[in-house]
């Protein structure tokens, strides 16, 4: 078996032999799983307020009712809550024998994505703008790296046989994300499937020359939209390009500075007058600064970070190794793009279109949101017998 840091102590398992008569089994939530269900139920308040106050005179711009983005957010938070609920009473370690299914439907749809043509320069959704294949394909990198990382065994420390086979399907993932283009998911998927098999033991000299060999051809195909973000973030631009690509963070930035310590106060935000383009989805955190101050960027940034601290202790006891680098996983992905997200909108990243998780509008970044949180509360749960009651026999 693969020797990961987070090994399993030797304790009894949380699953339970077959049912008995008499008796059902139902899963027990432990402490850090009510714990991140609260964080969740938290965060999903802050996101479904922060919509509304961030979208509303842009909907009434565009003829639309001033509820019309905070309604769409709140039927996928619906649509999403199902899912986490289904999800946490579902033994996560079933996802084991669907990582192959769920690799090579992900393939698919992102491909199917490409061919459908490209909506405002960018090919990243389907069925209209209703579905973002690439946003599930997040969970999928998470199972089947999982699921790969644990069959190779001791074998992970090999190059041509642990790592090179894993990160070359990963890799098919990214290129495709890459073509659409949205190079911060490609180089997602590199990022988070290179994290789990460098905790589980690959030499981080394998990732190394890996890196030598590809980001030279990386950046030899980037496109000039990509590269002129780059430089306006390393301020290497023309004034004329500055301008042009630097107006998000700039005006992000001057959000963030009236928000000062408490805000300016809730639905009091100018940008969402149309200052600041994308601020309901890219850059939401921008109203959270400019109402809430300081006191809503820490409370957010509290918020996953405790997310993140709840899922490495669930990680931790999971009742097997699969399980444990899913939940490792879960928690990377979410904390991950969250951090990312509140360092772009403070001017510490470049522009990279990273959504905040149960924050930002946008139905994919929700459902899967709420989907990965219900998968990592069963992972923190037990399944216990409990006797039927007189009416249920």
């Amino acid at each position: 078996m693969t020797s990961i840091p987070f090994d399993i102590p030797a304790a009894p398992r949380r699953d339970t032999p077959a049912a008995v008569p008499g008796f059902r089994e139902r899963w027990r939530m432990g402490v850090e799983a009510r714990a991140l269900v609260l964080v969740t139920a938290i965060l999903l308040a802050i996101g479904l307020a922060t919509v509304f106050s961030a979208s509303f005179i842009e909907a009434q711009q565009k003829g639309f009712g001033s509820t019309y983005y905070l309604s769409r957010q709140a039927i996928a938070a619906a649509a999403g809550i199902v899912g986490f609920a289904i999800l946490a009473k579902i033994d996560a370690e079933r996802f084991r024998r669907l990582a192959w299914p769920m690799m090579l439907v992900s393939i698919a749809a992102m491909g199917l994505v490409l061919l459908a043509g490209a909506i405002n320069g960018s090919a990243r959704f389907a069925f209209g703008r209703s579905f973002q294949p690439s946003e599930f394909v997040k969970f999928a990198v998470v199972v089947w790296t999982a699921m790969m990382i644990v069959r190779k065994g001791e074998r992970l420390r090999r190059f041509t046989k642990g790592v090179i086979p894993i990160m070359l399907v990963v890799g098919i993932l990214a290129a495709l994300a890459f073509k659409q283009p949205d190079v911060s998911v490609a180089l997602f998927y590199l990022a988070v499937a290179g994290t789990m098999l460098f905790i589980s033991g690959a030499r981080i000299g394998h990732f190394l020359l890996i890196g030598l060999l590809v980001l030279p051809l990386m950046w030899k195909k980037l496109d000039g939209y990509v590269q002129k973000r780059i430089c306006t973030y390393t301020n290497s631009c023309d004034a004329a390009v500055q301008r042009e690509f630097g107006l998000q963070t700039r005006q992000s930035l001057v959000a963030i500075g009236s928000g000062g310590l408490v805000g300016v106060g809730y639905g009091e935000g100018r940008q969402q007058g149309g200052f600041l383009p994308h601020q309901i989805s890219d850059f939401i955190a921008s109203n959270i600064g400019e109402e809430w101050g300081f006191v809503g960027m820490g409370l957010v940034t509290a918020l996953f970070v405790g997310y993140g601290w709840l899922g490495f202790r669930i990680a931790r006891d999971a009742r097997s190794p699969f399980l444990q680098l899913v939940a490792v996983g879960i928690t990377l992905t979410t904390v991950t793009t969250a951090l990312v997200h509140l360092a772009v909108v403070t001017g510490l990243f470049p522009n990279t279109g990273l959504t905040l998780p149960f924050i930002s509008h946008g139905g994919s970044n929700m459902l899967l949101s709420l989907a990965m949180t219900g998968v990592l509360v069963n992972i923190g749960s037990a399944r216990e017998r409990v006797p039927l009651d007189p009416a249920s026999r």
